[in-house]
């Protein structure tokens, strides 16, 4: 770890509020407008206080131009000074270990105490995509996570034994510059993973609320300390969009929820505009899809937004809240992360101490 920055599990008696970005794609846009506005959306994050900015991997989906982190992340580093940047995450079992290791060990040598590198077991992507990431490997590669972790840590300085075909190499500059690292997880696996390697664990609530409280439950279990952490410290995504009225940000919100139905139902593409959402013919299993994305999905107005998020905070005690909005407007996403933090600025969320094996 680097004193300059500390780890970013600094624990003051309040919720820490962090960034997803996805890299929206919009009807009327382009990909490098996205990763533009992403450059934009970074400092901006950082003068008003967020925490961490982190872009998550996805492949083979037109509204998402966030397909490799480490790239996008050097860029955000460069345009910032003290939020840390950070992946939510990159999908191992997409990636050689050691690959990950140079990646990420270069983003922690150029800036130094900054850099989080969240994983994920999960593919990010359809299967075809995934064999064609993987070069031959099983498109299902889950089973090898524990391999290709241990690989990822001796990278990264823990070593090989002596019989490994690996030991005789060493990952430049990855050894001696390992990032903060993060398990992510939609299911139990990731949660008990996380606990018994001591590491923060982030759970995947945006889009597998059922499972928040179960994952969480399951870390707490899990959890033993470490070099990195003497307690759990848990953080969950969360959907938000914040507008100046109710009404207004359930309108904005329309936006994801017909990206969300176009996904589910498998037609996914550009982020749609709120008026097409609105005037959008529903089929009766698309409005089950959203009525069902409504229950995980913070809306409304500064005010409302912290309620919902306070509750949430209070049922689950996690420490950190990682806030994914998507919007089709760059101002509006943008307007949104400042009506957030300028309302929980003047009324912090607290966190909640009795929950769980904490």
């Amino acid at each position: 770890m680097h004193a300059t920055h500390g780890n970013g599990l600094e624990r003051n008696g309040t919720v820490a509020l962090s960034a997803l970005d996805l890299c929206p794609v919009s009807e009327g846009s382009n990909p490098a407008e996205a990763l533009a506005n992403s450059l934009d959306l970074a400092p901006r994050l950082e003068q008003l206080g967020y925490r961490r900015h982190w872009v998550a991997e996805h492949h083979n989906m037109p509204g998402i131009a966030s397909s490799a982190p480490a790239v996008l992340l050097a860029h955000l580093a460069q345009v910032t000074t003290t939020i840390r940047v950070g992946s939510g995450g990159v999908m191992l079992p997409n990636h050689a270990p050691l690959a990950i290791a140079e990646q990420f060990g270069m983003l922690e040598a150029l800036h130094p105490g900054r850099v989080d590198l969240g994983l994920g077991r999960a593919p990010g992507t359809d299967g075809v995509t995934a064999a064609a990431l993987r070069r031959g490997h099983r498109p299902t590669a889950e089973d090898d996570f524990p391999d290709q972790l241990a690989q990822l840590l001796g990278f990264f300085g823990r070593g090989f034994p002596d019989n490994h075909p690996f030991r005789a190499i060493t990952a430049v500059p990855a050894l001696g510059y390992q990032p903060m690292m993060w398990m992510l997880g939609s299911s139990d696996y990731g949660a008990q993973v996380a606990g018994m390697l001591g590491w923060p664990y982030s759970f995947a609530h945006h889009f597998a609320a059922e499972g928040t409280d179960h994952a969480l439950a399951a870390y707490r279990s899990a959890f033993r300390p470490s070099e990195t952490l003497e307690q759990p410290y848990s953080m969950i995504g969360v959907s938000v969009v914040c507008a100046d009225t109710d009404d207004r940000a359930m309108y904005l919100a329309g936006s994801g929820l017909l990206a969300f139905v176009r996904l589910r139902t498998g037609r996914p593409g550009l982020y749609p505009t709120p008026e097409e959402a609105a005037d959008y013919d529903y089929a009766p299993g698309d409005q089950r899809i959203i009525e069902h994305r409504l229950q995980s999905t913070v809306i409304g107005s500064p005010g409302s937004v912290r309620r919902q998020l306070q509750e949430l905070v209070d049922r689950t005690g996690v420490d950190e809240l990682m806030v994914m909005t998507m919007m089709h407007s760059h101002a509006d996403r943008v307007r949104s992360y400042e009506l957030m933090m300028s309302e929980l600025r003047a009324h912090p969320l607290e966190r909640a101490a009795t929950v769980g094996a904490r």
